[in-house]
């Protein structure tokens, strides 16, 4: 059974457009020869991958196993061409990692500068994205390391515990809060907030939780970064939820009350994961093990 690398990229397109037009418009064909691609792929597996409709297509059972199977093997294609184009510009290999808004702000720069400095053939690609959007990549094969909160990631993914974390409401010492030593979020949900900005993942993983409240956050103010954010706090504009190890750094220069919060979301592991390790590049492995002997031992 053979594959062509075109069919497979156009289907990928189809599933995520689910629109065989919308798709064939993603993969620069034309939308006669992207439906007849798709039926000639369909007939060379033996199976309907595509169950068509007027509002767009929806994937059969076997178009999910080879979405997720293409999507590896695009993966890889592309790292292969990456790896070999940078001989040309003195790289030997590139490693791509997405981590959480946490892990590429606060945990992870150390730890990785350590790691580019000792390995200055190997270049590394970060992305920030959700938790539970990086376990869903980890798995399909889209990257090759994630750095997400250790609880959404499937069992069948190989980890490591990498740091413990935990939220902390921040609040100026004017603030109603500021002689609390711990507090409910919900006791707070209707606050003026000051938050990071809405593309960051760790503002979407909030506001989650808020909404579990019927609440929508109100911003007075939404910043780059966490110092910028505990300033704010600071000045009186409102509160903030910030990782605990930002906010201890920052009140050490800072007019600021950092109070724990209680719920059971707040207090997090932090873990390093890979679909399979024996699978990995071998840059991929060196930058795995690298962060094992990086991480925290646990409390």
């Amino acid at each position: 059974m053979r594959f062509d690398l075109v069919d497979l990229h156009l289907f990928v397109a189809i599933a995520e457009a689910r629109s065989i037009t919308q798709g064939a418009t993603r993969a620069n064909l034309a939308l006669a020869s992207a439906s007849a691609r798709i039926k000639g792929l369909e007939a060379a597996l033996g199976v309907a991958l595509l169950t068509r409709g007027r509002r767009g297509v929806v994937l059969t059972p076997a178009g999910e196993a080879l979405l997720g199977h293409a999507r590896v093997v695009l993966h890889d294609v592309e790292t292969l061409r990456g790896d070999l184009g940078t001989y040309a510009r003195g790289l030997k290999a590139s490693v791509f990692m997405l981590a959480n808004t946490v892990g590429l702000s606060e945990h992870l720069p150390k730890a990785l500068a350590s790691f580019l400095r000792e390995h200055p053939n190997i270049s590394l690609a970060v992305e920030e994205r959700e938790s539970a959007d990086i376990a869903q990549a980890i798995a399909s094969g889209v990257a090759d390391i994630g750095f997400a909160a250790d609880h959404t990631l499937p069992d069948h993914l190989e980890r490591f515990s990498f740091r413990e974390d935990r939220f902390m409401l921040v609040t100026s010492p004017r603030s109603a809060f500021a002689n609390r030593r711990q507090i409910d979020f919900q006791e707070v949900v209707n606050e003026d907030f000051v938050g990071l900005t809405n593309s960051t993942a760790l503002q979407s993983h909030i506001g989650k939780y808020a909404a579990r409240f019927g609440a929508r956050l109100r911003f007075r103010a939404q910043l780059r970064d966490f110092d910028a954010m505990c300033q704010m706090v600071a000045a009186g504009v409102g509160v903030a939820i910030v990782p605990e190890i930002a906010a201890r750094r920052c009140a050490r220069t800072m007019a600021i009350k950092l109070v724990r919060i209680r719920d059971p979301w707040a207090s997090r592991r932090l873990a390093i994961c890979v679909r399979s390790f024996e699978t990995l590049s071998r840059p991929a492995q060196q930058l795995f093990e690298h962060l094992r002997k990086e991480a925290e031992p646990l409390k």
